[in-house]
């Protein structure tokens, strides 16, 4: 894909700003480096792409801020032959960040326009190895469980049972837990039978809408 507009300028910017934030990994560096984000966002903020800030992409969903973004896929720590299941497609932009990261990435939409959007912007940005799937996140998409890692980019008052048995030995989940203003970023790690705790950083997640959530 072609665009008219040179951001070069703004999304080097940007990297170095959240390079200053956060001690990231090279992967997780070169993705946020690779992946244009103006493509992700509606075209009358495209001058706004850039900026350290979440944007509505409509259907009342955000495009999360591409610092929070980095962290996150920092924190997962995803391997190149990793396995993803992303919970809230949105734009598409958090399962392209994880699709130069992974080997595979299976990301679920509940609203169909959205999904149709992201699946046809990331086979033209050349995302193979990125599924798009129209349905109810909070099940999980258990046809290709389990998964190395699982995140989840939107918000309720615990993590849906069926995510947490769809992760791998050793797996991590990372979502957004809390009530509908304010969350606090959780990440589990599956060891055996049991589910080790860790929570991150105060964030702001639009609602997990669901069998399992709102």
């Amino acid at each position: 894909m072609s665009d008219r507009t040179n951001y070069k300028a703004q999304h080097e910017a940007l990297i170095e700003s959240i390079e200053k934030m956060y001690d990231l990994n090279s992967r997780v560096i070169e993705a946020i480096s690779t992946v244009p984000r103006h493509y992700f966002v509606p075209e009358k903020l495209r001058d706004q792409a850039y900026e350290d800030m979440a944007l509505p992409i409509g259907k009342e969903q955000t495009i999360s801020q591409p610092s929070l973004v980095a962290f996150m896929t920092n924190v997962l720590e995803i391997g190149e032959s990793d396995k993803v299941l992303e919970i809230g497609t949105g734009s598409g932009y958090q399962a392209a960040i994880l699709g130069k990261a992974a080997r595979q990435v299976i990301t679920i939409e509940r609203i169909a326009g959205l999904a149709e959007k992201a699946e046809k912007l990331l086979k033209r940005l050349g995302f193979l190895n990125i599924t798009v799937i129209c349905g109810d996140g909070t099940l999980g998409y258990p046809q290709e469980a389990p998964y190395d890692a699982i995140i989840v980019t939107a918000a309720f008052e615990k993590v849906p049972p069926p995510l947490l048995e769809q992760l791998k030995d050793g797996g991590r989940l990372l979502m957004p837990v809390g009530g509908r203003d304010v969350q606090k970023l959780l990440k589990i790690t599956k060891q055996g039978k049991n589910y080790l705790e860790k929570e991150l950083i105060s964030v702001q997640f639009v609602p997990l809408v669901g069998e399992f959530g709102y």
